[in-house]
């Protein structure tokens, strides 16, 4: 296979770099190649995505490549710059790139490392590159359904647009991206979204910069209408954070009634701001968390209530491969308590006859359906009117669990 892209020393040092920072000093992916990214303006659109989808996947795969590179890696737990250097090339290699004869490419030779990987397959753990502990649990709640979830998590994202339909609607948007090169098809998944043929820095757009659509996976764009809402009606939107959602249910609302955004993270919120602003929305409050006090004076006032809670972000992680290597059995048992909590006391602010959804971005039965049975069992006045998880092995999209309940009298 010829090379796509000329191996230039700056473009190896901006995946070293990176590697770095993501393994040993603990920072997020989608941080620190934003930060690369932005620190070299002239590199171009290549360059960038060569730096991008390179990290990524050495990310995703960290295990298994490391494991094809055993020997190297067991005397060395944290890894040189030459480490990494080679862990690049053995990727580079397996996706049928010719490497230049680099000293520190020297001894990676393909037919070996394509029979070790070979030899690597039988052991999912080591060849779907994930912790023992998350296999263990994976395998625990899903069973024989862990197999291909796990396959499936591994593929690269989609990158999807939602179309604003307070701006447009979904045939005049893929008319317009079209005209200026951006080539997109229709998702079976959700009625308004796009999916872009060919990944591109789609925030440059001149249409995302005058609000016509925003960037929301798939699966992500079946929470709002799950909520069921209508013009006029007085929505909660409790764990709001940056508003993806918020957004949709505006535009579900055709920008008319009241929507009261709620979240501990004032950044967030004003991120959210910004976001409606250049949506043309302007039925959005804000208010930060800072005591109980928030909740509680909100008490049955909502006609609508979304809980889309803190979770594990299992469902999600093709989009954020670093999170197999950040979480951990404990902080999953923590941020269950905090699920519990927020259910509990947050369900409070929906008026008698109303609707909450609950929903997470995680696969796993136990942030999901049994969260919502326990929550039922002490709630009696609560009863589940429909529930859906959403599975990336078979609908190609993030994972997604959601609930609608009803509050009675």
């Amino acid at each position: 296979m010829s090379n796509p892209i000329k191996l230039h020393p700056p473009l190896v040092k901006g995946v070293i770099t990176s590697l770095r920072e993501i393994f040993q000093e603990n920072r997020y992916a989608d941080k620190v190649i934003q930060f690369q990214l932005k620190s070299n303006p002239k590199w171009g659109s290549r360059d960038r995505a060569f730096i991008a989808e390179n990290v990524y996947e050495i990310v995703r795969w960290w295990r298994l490549l490391r494991k094809i590179d055993a020997r190297r890696w067991e005397n060395n737990g944290q890894g040189s710059d030459d480490d990494f250097t080679r862990i690049l090339g053995i990727n580079l290699i397996l996706k049928g790139f010719k490497l230049p004869a680099w000293e520190a490419f020297k001894d990676l030779h393909p037919k070996s490392i394509f029979l070790k990987k070979e030899k690597l397959q039988n052991e999912r753990k080591i060849a779907q590159s994930i912790p023992d502990w998350l296999d263990e649990l994976g395998e625990r709640e899903l069973g024989n359904n862990w197999d291909e979830e796990i396959n499936a998590l591994n593929k690269m994202a989609d990158v999807v647009l939602r179309t604003n339909t307070l701006n447009t609607n979904k045939y005049q948007l893929k008319k317009m991206l079209q005209k200026s090169g951006w080539e997109t098809t229709s998702s079976p998944t959700a009625p308004n979204a796009l999916m872009l043929k060919k990944r591109g820095n789609v925030f440059s757009s001149p249409f995302f910069k005058k609000g016509l659509f925003e960037v929301q996976d798939a699966g992500s764009q079946q929470i709002a209408p799950y909520l069921m809402v209508e013009p006029g009606m007085r929505v909660i939107d409790a764990c709001a954070g940056a508003g993806g959602k918020t957004l949709h249910l505006a535009a579900l609302m055709e920008n008319k009634g009241q929507i009261i955004a709620l979240d501990t993270a004032e950044w967030k919120l004003k991120e959210l701001k910004r976001r409606a602003k250049r949506n043309g929305i302007h039925i959005i409050e804000t208010r930060t968390i800072k005591s109980s006090k928030v909740v509680k004076r909100l008490a049955e006032s909502a006609d609508r209530l979304l809980l889309d809670v803190p979770c594990s972000g299992l469902g999600v992680l093709r989009r954020n491969p670093d999170a197999k290597w950040k979480l951990s059995p404990e902080f999953i048992e923590r941020l269950k308590n905090t699920q519990a909590d927020i259910l509990q006391r947050y369900s409070q602010m929906l008026k008698p006859d109303g609707l909450m959804v609950y929903a997470t971005c995680s696969i796993l039965p136990s942030e999901n359906e049994q969260q919502v049975g326990r929550f039922l069992e002490n709630n009696k006045e609560f009863e589940l009117m429909a529930e859906l998880t959403i599975s990336p092995a078979k609908y190609n999209c993030d994972g997604f669990y959601m609930a609608r309940l009803k509050r009675g009298h």
